[in-house]
């Protein structure tokens, strides 16, 4: 494909998109010719197909394929109101991989939005990535302050560490090296490293629960002090099960 026409096509693409609610779409009326389609009844059989792929990937297909209604001129200056169809990026990715590749607009918008999506999806990831990383950083911090506040209270070392592995077998229930065998974490690697966010700020949750509990009822020594921490994941977990939610789940989990 010639320099000149993808330049041409990239600046196409770029002038015709527009939003809705603060998300990108383009109109399939406008899509059809800049794919190459002369006729609207052959463009709507590729929306078909790429509303099936929507569907099929689990997405809702009224959140990327919404109709709507367009203006446009029919002669003379006078307007009349047709249907159209408002298509989001990955709405308009999928039409571009079921269009008819031989063309050259459809090669290019294969290629186009593909990049366009996969950048999508980089920045939204790397936004998910930070929010893990500042639940990460204020649950050391919580249990941080929940080990000074119980070493004060007669609980070494050792105890927090076993304190903080039953809490963890109440919020998982599991062992530690039977989360570790289930989410497949290294020996040498903690849990929460490998925690996806949500089950990383149920562990804070836990934690901040004891670290208020233990100073209010004033408990001491490590038998109360283990019994309440476990009785706070217990109540975690329950609260995460009615919302159907499985703190162990190993799916949602990622790597540092």
């Amino acid at each position: 494909m010639k320099q000149d026409l993808i330049n041409e096509l990239f600046k196409k693409f770029e002038a015709t998109c527009y939003d809705i609610d603060s998300i990108e779409c383009w109109s399939a009326r406008e899509m059809q010719f800049l794919l190459g389609y002369n006729k609207w009844e052959n463009f709507e059989k590729v929306i078909d197909k790429a509303k099936d792929a929507c569907m099929n990937s689990g997405e809702h297909v009224e959140d990327h394929f919404p109709d709507v209604r367009k203006m446009v001129q029919i002669g003379s200056g006078t307007e009349r109101e047709i249907e159209d169809i408002a298509l989001t990026r990955y709405a308009c990715y999928l039409v571009a991989q079921n269009g008819d590749s031989r063309k050259q607009e459809i090669a290019f918008a294969q290629t186009y939005f593909a990049v366009q999506t996969r950048r999508a999806e980089i920045v939204e990831q790397r936004l998910l990535d930070y929010e893990r990383v500042k639940a990460r950083e204020k649950l050391s911090h919580t249990e941080k302050q929940l080990s000074g506040i119980l070493y004060e209270r007669g609980v070494d070392d050792k105890g927090f560490a076993i304190i903080r592995s039953k809490g963890d077998q109440a919020l998982f229930r599991l062992s530690t090296p039977q989360l570790k065998l289930k989410m497949g974490i290294p020996d040498n690697r903690p849990v929460a490293d490998f925690l996806p966010t949500i089950s990383i700020k149920a562990k804070d949750l836990a934690a901040e629960m004891t670290s208020l509990n233990v100073q209010t009822k004033d408990l001491k020594g490590q038998n109360p002090i283990e019994k309440e921490h476990i009785d706070n994941n217990t109540a975690v977990r329950g609260m995460l099960l009615e919302r159907g939610i499985k703190p162990e789940k190993p799916s949602s989990c990622r790597g540092c």
